[in-house]
């Protein structure tokens, strides 16, 4: 097991509940998912559709920046490279801006991003996501830090330069690497920030 534990993780059993804000009610009558962009061909899926896409399913351990990691997790969705084929990503598209409810974003370098484990999420453990855990779709990207996983998914835009997202700007790391302890970026945080960030998170929980 340690090989499998990130550094200054701690293996719980739970699936704790963490994020900025409430929990966005939606409306799947008006719901999407878009790709965009720099894509050949940008493209909406409504929820109905997306659930129409092939699915697969993969397991994988998840780690937060919060120090927790929980292993052997079965997770099934939508995977994203088939998505990013049918957009025809351009070659200068170098990073992606993931979208999700309430304005919330994160980035990914496009290379973490077009992987074959990477899933717009639907399910896990055999169950559709609960609301709190991204209900109705959730990124997964689980060998990055777990914000990067972003929560109510709705899009991809693939650009030429990296745009911080939402906890980038809050001096989160812009790649999250959980193997080199990717944490904190920026200027660096002090510890009083941290904390700060972190009863942002749990305040709604």
């Amino acid at each position: 097991m340690p090989d499998r534990v990130p550094p200054g993780q701690v293996v719980t059993t739970k699936w704790p509940v963490l994020h900025y804000g409430n929990v966005p009610r939606v409306d799947l009558t008006s719901w999407t998912f878009t790709v965009s962009g720099l894509v050949e061909r940008p493209f909406s899926l409504s929820h109905e559709e997306l659930l129409q896409q092939p699915r697969t399913s993969v397991v994988c351990d998840i780690h937060c920046v919060t120090t927790w990691s929980r292993l052997d997790n079965t997770f099934e969705g939508v995977p994203v490279q088939p998505l990013l084929e049918r957009a025809g990503v351009k070659p200068a598209a170098k990073y992606c801006l993931v979208f999700a409810e309430q304005g919330f974003t994160t980035n990914l370098p496009l290379s973490h991003l077009d992987r074959p484990d990477n899933l717009i999420a639907l399910k896990w453990g055999g169950e559709w996501l609960t609301p709190e855990h991204g209900w109705p779709a959730r990124l997964l990207v689980p060998h990055l830090y777990f914000w990067k996983s972003a929560k109510w998914v709705r899009g991809l835009e693939l650009l030429d330069e990296d745009m911080p997202g939402f906890w980038e700007q809050n001096g989160y790391h812009m790649r999250g690497d959980p193997w080199t302890e990717e944490r904190y970026g920026g200027r660096g945080l002090t510890q009083h920030e941290i904390n700060a960030f972190r009863n942002a998170s749990k305040k709604f929980v």
